[in-house]
């Protein structure tokens, strides 16, 4: 196969290929960006693989880094962008079930090839747009197939985390996986406890944003790779629900929102299980205030202080969300309230604790901040207007209060 028009990010790496063949080296574009070519996706990195050593990239180009170079990779910025080059190499005695112990630096694309994860990844494209391919990847690609390169058992004990991958392009591409992939993926999934959760939980999300996270979903229950997440593992039968909906997601706040609004947990147990899968604090807060004006949208309770509490980003995740569940509900109408709001934070109440001194009508203390907030409550409500006279006026009267 033979891609007649390169993308405008090939094109632009070109001169480091043609520099390392013409010093008698090969020099091919490999994986993902090849696939996606392909595809006809948008192209996210794209990566080169030689027969040359790191030293021997060293000598070719004049300002190299040292990004990986245990790994065979070097980063070559010649040429103005920066371009990782890796030499073809092979790998062994994965102890730890994520990197080898051992890595072996070796002139042949093939051998190279074939020590990656699946066979639409397997592909090497040279600088005519020539397509490389040793393990039948095309035609995987054609036919929508996610594919072991060899043996699924053994390229799973090397690397446990290909199993999630496996899953995550299922998900993204809207693939199948092979039937001995998958068989793979079930024999060995207790390996996904030799892996850290920070690693699953990257690929996880992915998988929930996908154009298919339905299809991986339900291959995460089918292959039993459930048994080893965080705070899901008790609930196979009600993940199995949620991966009968048209799952569409824009981000991981709406992805942990769904789920955990389908297994109706409480932000005790949401905080628990987020801190399980090592989730920054932002996207915990972030997804408690999510679900909490999703319950309300489900109760038809939706007030303007919720609105104010839960801001515009988290209510159009919750919105998101309720499609996803099919919920009866007026979106515009949500956003439309959230819009007329008087204030939409606390920045804009045109009245500080510091006013609220310098009129003598309040000192330092608990009581200054309870003033405050019955007035913000106020002007939300639309009880009260945001203009400093009034809020003054209604300060004054609430000076008696203990």
């Amino acid at each position: 196969m033979q891609i007649k028009k390169l993308p405008d990010e090939f094109l632009e790496a070109l001169p480091i290929l043609k520099q390392i063949k013409q010093n008698n080296f090969e020099a091919y574009f490999v994986g993902g960006s090849v696939r996606d070519t392909i595809l006809k996706l948008p192209i996210h990195d794209v990566d080169i693989a030689t027969s040359a050593y790191p030293q021997e990239i060293k000598t070719i180009f004049n300002k190299t880094v040292d990004t990986g170079i245990e790994h065979g990779t070097v980063m070559i910025l010649d040429h103005g962008n920066g371009y990782e080059v890796t030499t073809f190499r092979t790998e062994s005695g994965y102890q730890d079930y994520r990197r080898p112990d051992q890595v072996k630096f070796v002139r042949s694309l093939i051998e190279d090839l074939q020590r990656r994860d699946f066979t639409i990844n397997a592909l090497a494209m040279d600088e005519t747009g020539t397509v490389v391919d040793k393990f039948n990847g095309l035609n995987d690609l054609d036919n929508h197939l996610i594919r072991a390169v060899g043996d699924a058992n053994e390229r799973f004990n090397e690397d446990a985390l290909r199993m999630m991958r496996a899953v995550r392009f299922a998900s993204q591409l809207d693939f199948e996986i092979s039937l001995e992939t998958k068989d793979g993926i079930y024999h060995n999934a207790y390996l996904l406890e030799k892996i850290a959760i920070e690693r699953i939980h990257v690929e996880f999300v992915k998988m929930m944003l996908g154009q298919a996270a339905a299809k991986g979903l339900k291959l995460i229950i089918d292959t039993k790779m459930i048994d080893y997440l965080p705070g899901l593992s008790d609930h196979s039968s009600q993940l199995e629900l949620l991966s009968k909906l048209n799952i569409q997601l824009k981000n991981e706040v709406q992805v942990w929102g769904l789920i955990f609004k389908v297994l109706n947990f409480n932000y005790s147990e949401i905080n628990h299980i987020l801190k399980k899968w090592k989730t920054s604090n932002q996207i915990i807060d972030d997804v408690k205030l999510t679900v909490e004006i999703l319950n309300q949208i489900i109760e038809n309770q939706v007030n303007n202080a919720g609105l104010f509490n839960v801001g515009k980003t988290n209510l159009i995740n919750a919105i998101e969300i309720a499609k996803v569940m099919e919920l009866n509900f007026d979106a515009d109408e949500l956003i439309h309230q959230y819009d007329q709001l008087p204030i939409k934070t606390k920045k804009e109440l045109q009245i500080t604790g510091k006013d609220l001194m310098e009129q003598d009508i309040v000192k330092p203390g608990p009581k200054l901040g309870k003033i405050l907030m019955e007035l913000e409550n106020l002007v939300i409500d639309e009880k009260l207007e945001n203009n400093r006279e009034a809020l003054i006026t209604a300060a004054k009267n609430m000076k008696d209060w203990n």
